[in-house]
């Protein structure tokens, strides 16, 4: 079997509906499918039980966050190649597996395509450059639920980082592909529709801090460059690039930061 597809949740019963729906409708069926549900109140157990019959492995149990439940999700999967489609996330389309299934081979280990970033106000399209390298994980990853791994991957090189609560992805395939130079491959087509409201895309300190602590761990030549470009990325820094582009503001800024800088050295006696 080629593929595993890997749903984690807790208590998104809502999220998880709209995720079976489009796992049910892919034109290509023969899959793995496995749900790791973090021992729900909602109703999303009830649900699982009503399709059980279309589900490969499912538990639910309590788990320590989301990487645990995926790394069980992992161990638990038959298939080659896994693609983790959590609550909440579908498929761009019906037809995603059977376009990807004659490019997917045991020649690379990674394969990822675009997704689509939604959120209750906003939907883009996210594309990803065919050539990857570590200025590209300075400030961006790949998405999970738009990459195929292949299963023997995660024992070759290690599991999800479940000390982490946002970062541990990034770290995986920053280390696979930059330390590890696993093959990878780019997938020219949308993979998934990805639901841009969980804690990886609020929480943007802690994937910060946690990015600069798997950084320190297997990147240590790189630390000052990304705490420096860190800080050029900065809310902060952006709103002064844009406060550059009118004149008065920009000129008002300048000579209240020219008082400071003035007053700096008396302040500091």
């Amino acid at each position: 079997m080629k593929f595993s597809i890997i749903t984690v949740n807790y208590n998104n019963a809502a999220g998880l509906e709209k995720t079976f729906k489009s796992v049910f409708s892919q034109t290509y069926a023969d899959f793995d499918f496995v749900v790791i549900d973090g021992g729900s109140t909602d109703t999303s157990t009830n649900i699982i039980e009503q399709h059980k019959d279309k589900i490969s492995y499912w538990i639910s149990e309590k788990d320590t966050g989301v990487y645990n439940a995926m790394n069980k999700g992992i161990r638990a999967a038959k298939g080659d190649f896994v693609i983790f489609m959590n609550s909440g996330d579908v498929f761009f389309d019906a037809d995603v597996l059977q376009n990807a299934y004659p490019l997917i081979t045991p020649e690379y280990a990674i394969y990822y395509g675009n997704n689509i970033k939604k959120s209750p106000s906003s939907e883009r399209l996210k594309t990803y450059p065919a050539k990857l390298n570590f200025s590209f994980f300075y400030s961006s990853s790949l998405n999970h639920q738009s990459t195929f791994i292949k299963k023997s991957l995660f024992d070759d090189i290690f599991y999800y980082n479940e000390n982490y609560k946002i970062a541990s992805d990034w770290e995986f395939f920053a280390y696979a592909i930059c330390l590890q130079n696993v093959p990878y491959k780019y997938l020219n087509q949308t993979i998934s529709i990805y639901d841009f409201t969980g804690i990886s895309s609020t929480q943007s300190e802690l994937l910060a801090k946690e990015k600069l602590d798997s950084i320190k761990k297997y990147f240590p030549a790189f630390e000052d460059d990304y705490v420096d470009i860190s800080l050029l990325t900065s809310k902060r820094v952006q709103q002064i690039f844009h406060i550059q582009k009118y004149p008065v503001a920009w000129r008002i800024l300048k000579n209240f930061i020219s008082v400071i800088l003035l007053f700096l050295p008396k302040l500091k006696k």
